[in-house]
């Protein structure tokens, strides 16, 4: 189940985006709009359902979540974008590390 999270995420939205992978959740985070979409097994389903809502690509990063730990990791095939200075999997540029651990921190954090 993949779910657009405007607001403090729920523990049952939480179950549900864990039923794909179980210890984490996939994530594409809009560092614009302030909002993310968690759950399923790839970063580019959450993307996509980003991009159908409004969001624009340049701004959505792709992360993980695991709820256990309380901890954002950030390597996705979606955060490959030369175009932006970001040539790797991993996000590079700390300032939008910093920005997709405070969105994710703000909406799913301490469940």
């Amino acid at each position: 189940m993949i779910y657009i999270i405007r607001d403090k995420v729920t523990s049952e939205q939480v179950k549900e985006m864990l039923e794909m992978l179980k210890a984490y959740i996939k994530l594409a985070v809009d560092i614009e709009r302030g909002i993310l979409a968690g759950g399923g097994a790839m970063h580019a389903d959450c993307e996509s359902i980003l991009l159908d809502d409004g969001s624009r690509q340049e701004f959505i990063w792709g992360a993980d979540w695991d709820p256990s730990a309380q901890l954002v990791t950030f390597e996705s095939l979606i955060n490959i974008r030369p175009r932006q200075n970001n040539p790797s999997m991993e996000i590079l540029d700390p300032q939008v590390r910093e920005k997709v651990t405070a969105i994710t921190l703000r909406l799913l954090g301490g469940l």
